[in-house]
């Protein structure tokens, strides 16, 4: 049974009874389902500063090796932050043509893992045409300032006319391979077709060939780029220094919020296997597992909404060393997460309400923690030890 941030009831009926024993044994319901979490003073340990303001609903980032950022903006528009972070007025050139709308548009921005030798800057995005859209990566040079040679390397396919749960998180591990992670489009049972590629996490080579070895590759009926599947919609994706593992989070329908460690063909389970519920109702979405369907590692009940993920590596925070980070844009926070090899041993949570929406979490070269906050006019900030 993987762990949850809190104890999870899934029908009115089961709260009704904890609520009515917590009643009969003369005490508030709220002990009764006290999540076991720690809570950290907003205010320690974190020096706050603020390095990029006035961003429309920034989505994603890459820190630059040379210092600064390139930071996505849903509405279609890549910027640039130098060294010294000052925002560059115009946008990035040599973009391909983006969708926006809805929860869609510029999401996130990678670097290539040896960028230093190739300059390679890859986005995911939204496009299509008409209102027949869905996630697509590019990737283009990153000379003098702007994208050239921009091209396409992957398409989710089939597209529709919904206009939410694209993903997408972008993430390479230490063989190379881009991981790209998608939403069911709102579509549920697409999340188990192996032949749609909504609801998968694809596996790539980092120009966009297939790899031969992935679980897939050779079946039939199937679309081989999908490397696991059953996923609602993953924001947050992370590689273990490690391991070299893909770790994801992805959100939940009113609850069942979602820790995974991906493994090569693994069915994840949305939407036979949840641990959240149907909207306004509450009632249960299928089963808590079933056989062949993934567990989770680690699920949120209540929904945090979790959005941006990273390892902690670094000096300044020498204690949280190998934690895990992700952002929540519902509770507007940084939670931590204390991990035991794959387990999680504890979870505290930090500057709840202060920032506002989360959206992305980086980890920088000098250790300090960098988070986006998703607004009309949202913020790159910089979090260093307080004190």
């Amino acid at each position: 049974m993987p762990k949850a941030g809190k104890f999870s009831l899934r029908s009115g009926f089961l709260i009704g009874l904890a609520l009515l024993a917590a009643v009969l044994a003369g005490t508030q319901a709220w002990i009764l389902l006290k999540p076991k979490l720690s809570f950290a003073d907003p205010d320690v340990p974190f020096e706050v500063e603020t390095l990029v303001s006035g961003l429309e609903h920034p989505w994603g980032m890459a820190l630059l090796p040379q210092g600064g950022a390139l930071i996505s903006e849903r509405a279609g528009r890549l910027r640039w932050a130098d060294a010294d972070w000052n925002l560059r007025p115009e946008p990035v050139a040599g973009l391909p043509e983006i969708s926006p709308g809805g929860q869609g548009g510029l999401l996130d921005v990678a670097l290539h893992p040896d960028f230093d030798q190739e300059p390679w800057v890859y986005i995911a995005y939204v496009a299509g045409e008409g209102d027949q859209v869905g996630t697509e990566v590019a990737r283009g040079r990153w000379v003098n300032d702007r994208l050239e040679d921009a091209e396409v390397i992957f398409r989710l396919l089939p597209k529709s006319a919904t206009r939410h749960h694209f993903g997408s998180r972008l993430a390479f591990d230490p063989e190379g391979y881009l991981y790209i992670t998608l939403g069911d489009r709102g579509e549920r049972d697409r999340a188990q077709d192996l032949n749609d590629h909504a609801g998968s996490v694809i596996r790539l080579y980092a120009d966009g060939r297939l790899p031969e070895d992935n679980p897939f590759a050779d079946r039939e009926g199937t679309r081989p780029e999908i490397y696991s599947y059953g996923h609602r919609n993953i924001q947050g994706a992370a590689v273990h220094p490690e391991t070299g593992a893909l770790w994801i989070h992805e959100h939940g329908p009113q609850g069942g919020d979602e820790i995974n460690i991906i493994r090569p063909g693994r069915n994840y389970g949305w939407p036979e296997v949840t641990y959240g519920a149907e909207y306004g109702t509450g009632l249960p979405i299928g089963d808590t597992e079933q056989p062949g369907m993934e567990q989770p590692l680690y699920y949120w009940d209540p929904s945090i909404a979790p959005s941006g993920m990273a390892f902690y590596r670094g000096d300044e925070f020498p204690e949280w060393r190998g934690d895990l980070l992700a952002g929540a844009l519902k509770y507007q926070l940084l939670a931590r997460l204390v991990l035991q090899g794959e387990e999680v041993a504890e979870e505290e949570r930090y500057l709840q309400g202060v920032l506002g929406r989360i959206r992305a979490v980086r980890v920088g070269r000098d250790g300090a923690i960098y988070l986006l906050t998703d607004a009309a006019s949202g913020e790159l900030v910089r979090l260093t030890q307080g004190g």
